[in-house]
């Protein structure tokens, strides 16, 4: 019983230690800077679109990587609180869920790009309220469509991949009208490069990140 106790006791710490949002509290009190992140100050010639997949670590830093890709934020939607911080978001009471805003140039990459990219590399978009040891609607599928014809993409896009069967399951993902984004707290952004030390981005979110560089090598920045 005692060592049942001690095996369940360590999973617990792994699953606390493999979470997203788990860090040092001094990158809270102290959040570092960095160049992606944060919303370009000229939005000239750029779109937005917004989705979510599970830890945004791991999606700002996948898409973050795509030519035509101006910025990419952290942040939350979906829900009903103005303002949310992290905890609230993590406790449940906001209705909201990590969420990546993707300002890009429609003139080098699609909208539908875009869409591929999330529903087929870049988070598993059958699981409908997590993402591995992310459990929660804080974690949920989500794509907010600003325009008909993106809601006709997604849809479409969902339509083709199911068809595909290259997920074991059907696809669960929320597709609901765009109406708030809120940028999450500073230490948030960038958080995937200024912080590979962390357990959950060598463990978890490189995998993600990995599999899009895979998927969509032609689409990348820099070549593999």
């Amino acid at each position: 019983m005692k060592n049942r106790l001690k095996s369940l006791a360590s999973l617990s710490f792994l699953a606390f230690l493999f979470a997203c949002g788990t860090q040092q509290s001094a990158d809270a009190q102290n959040p570092p800077r960095s160049t992606a992140g944060f919303a370009p100050a000229n939005l000239n010639g750029l779109a937005m679109a917004t989705f979510a997949g599970g830890c945004f670590w791991a999606q700002e830093e996948a898409f973050e990587q795509l030519k035509g890709v101006k910025q990419v934020v952290s942040g939350y939607a979906g829900g009903t609180k103005a303002n949310p911080t992290y905890e609230e978001v993590a406790d449940k009471t906001t209705g909201h869920t990590e969420t990546v805003q993707i300002y890009y140039d429609p003139k080098v990459i699609s909208y539908q790009k875009l869409a591929d990219i999330f529903f087929t590399a870049s988070h598993d978009p059958t699981q409908r309220n997590g993402q591995g040891n992310d459990i929660g609607p804080e974690y949920r599928s989500a794509a907010f469509y600003r325009t008909p014809q993106e809601k006709k993409v997604l849809e479409a896009t969902i339509a083709r991949v199911n068809a595909s069967k290259v997920y074991g399951g059907k696809i669960v993902t929320e597709v609901v009208p765009f109406k708030k984004f809120w940028p999450a707290e500073d230490y948030h952004q960038g958080y995937y490069r200024l912080h590979p030390e962390n357990p959950y981005i060598s463990n978890v979110s490189a995998r993600k990140v990995e599999h899009v560089q895979k998927a969509f090598a032609k689409d990348l920045k820099s070549p593999l």
